[in-house]
């Protein structure tokens, strides 16, 4: 393997492209896979990490594992690879570690007495004889006290991997580093990532997350990491961030927890977005009520256009509820008066400011029953091409809204959020080439 310098720091290399020998790019490297090896003399731990493969993200943000010995370059640019790459979604297994999520951030212990330190970077090595990787030295952080004295607050400095203890035998790993790493990251990407994560590193990024930020999270894991991390945060913060989930969400979240835990977390939230929740609770699993939206956009009649576009402007809103506002009769809370109509936000683009939404109102679109099933929603979605669709009970009056992304929630196979062809995922062995 050719390599522009001997020793790298993996915190460089994530984010570089991969590419195979032709120059088509593979994908883009997240992070770094290695073994950590048990044995140790005159107490410190000889044995470094062997350094065994890289987990890039492929076409359709999937992570696949590439074994080292297939990488052929790396430099500060960019790593090349050769030969076929097992596309088959990348699974962690025994006794590997993942350097960025696992051991970023992680304390250790320095064996010469002067405290402890943080991990902020590794940095890996070629050994010349057998051309295995391995993790020879940690670029840490510390504040310590020797003597009694203070050292240099935020000193940094690079030690030996036998200098310091074994990171992975950590107690809690603060996430702060790998937060800040993937601010950048949409939530399906980031829930995608945590997936693979052991249950203490889901604890662990969950706490270091703001709490809108871990809210649009949650809403794209499987329920069963979405019930994990929510039973096990504290009570007052649990009930904060089901406030910031939309009301849907959050209700099918509840729905998978015992009714007294349920009622706990409704009675800690604001009135007002218990509220909502509770009135989806009401509904029948699989019925448009139970899927809608209970604040969608609605204005009345005699509302101008550029009133409505300063709604559809709210950066809370996402891009489906934000298709398109909803005309009804006073009052304007759910359930309101007697559902008018919808307009498209397209349409709305087309008028003038001064406009009354109520003049442009679309007639020919009905609105969907609360009772309705979700393949009977699917329908009317998919004939008349809407990304949103208006919500009424039996007395017409307007109780919320489904959009398309709630109808397909509903319509995918449990598992489409961890398979990428709707089948569940078969754990496969692999080889260290």
């Amino acid at each position: 393997m050719s390599s522009n310098v001997n020793k790298i720091f993996i915190a460089r290399l994530i984010g570089l492209d991969v590419f195979d020998p032709l120059g088509d790019r593979l994908g883009r490297l997240r992070d770094v896979v290695v073994l950590m090896r048990s044995g140790s003399r005159h107490g410190r731990f000889s044995r470094r990490p062997l350094v065994v493969g890289l987990v890039v993200e492929v076409l359709g943000k999937k992570r696949v594992f590439v074994p080292m010995t297939r990488v052929t370059s790396i430099d500060a640019e960019q790593i090349i690879c050769t030969g076929l790459v097992n596309l088959r979604r990348f699974e962690q297994r025994g006794a590997e570690t993942l350097a960025v999520a696992e051991l970023f951030d992680r304390t250790v212990v320095l064996r010469d007495g002067s405290g402890t330190a943080t991990v902020e970077d590794m940095a890996m090595e070629q050994n010349r004889n057998n051309g295995d990787w391995v993790v020879t030295q940690l670029f840490v952080r510390r504040t310590a006290t020797t003597g009694g004295l203070m050292r240099r607050r935020n000193e940094t400095l690079i030690v030996d991997w036998e200098d310091a203890g074994d990171p992975s035998a950590a107690g809690h790993q603060p996430a702060t580093q790998w937060v800040a790493s993937h601010e950048e990251e949409q939530p399906a990407d980031l829930a995608d990532e945590i997936h693979d994560m052991s249950d203490k590193r889901k604890l662990e990024i969950a706490h270091e997350l703001q709490d809108d930020r871990l809210a649009d999270v949650l809403q794209e894991l499987p329920e069963e990491d979405q019930v994990f991390i929510l039973t096990n945060m504290e009570r007052e913060r649990a009930a904060t961030v089901l406030e910031e989930m939309e009301p849907d969400d959050a209700a099918d979240l509840l729905n998978e927890l015992p009714d007294a835990e349920a009622e706990e977390l409704l009675e800690r939230m604001q009135p007002e977005d218990a509220e909502d929740v509770r009135r989806l609770l009401e509904y029948e699993e699989g019925t448009a009520g139970s899927l809608m939206t209970p604040v969608p956009i609605i204005l009345p009649p005699e509302a101008t256009v550029a009133e409505a576009l300063a709604h559809i402007r709210q950066e809370e809103l996402s891009p489906a509820v934000a298709a398109a506002v909803i005309v009804a009769r006073p009052p304007l809370e759910t359930p309101t008066g007697r559902y008018l109509g919808m307009v498209h936000t397209q349409k709305l683009l087309r008028y003038p400011p001064p406009e009354a939404v109520g003049n442009l109102i679309d007639r020919s679109l009905e609105p969907v029953s609360d009772l309705a099933s979700v393949q009977d929603v699917a329908r009317e979605l998919a004939t008349y091409d809407l990304t949103i669709i208006p919500v009424v009970n039996d007395h017409g009056r307007v109780v919320g809204a489904i959009t398309i992304d709630d109808v397909l929630d509903a319509l995918l196979p449990e598992d489409w959020r961890t398979a990428d062809d709707g089948t569940p995922i078969r754990k496969v062995g692999r080889r260290y080439e």
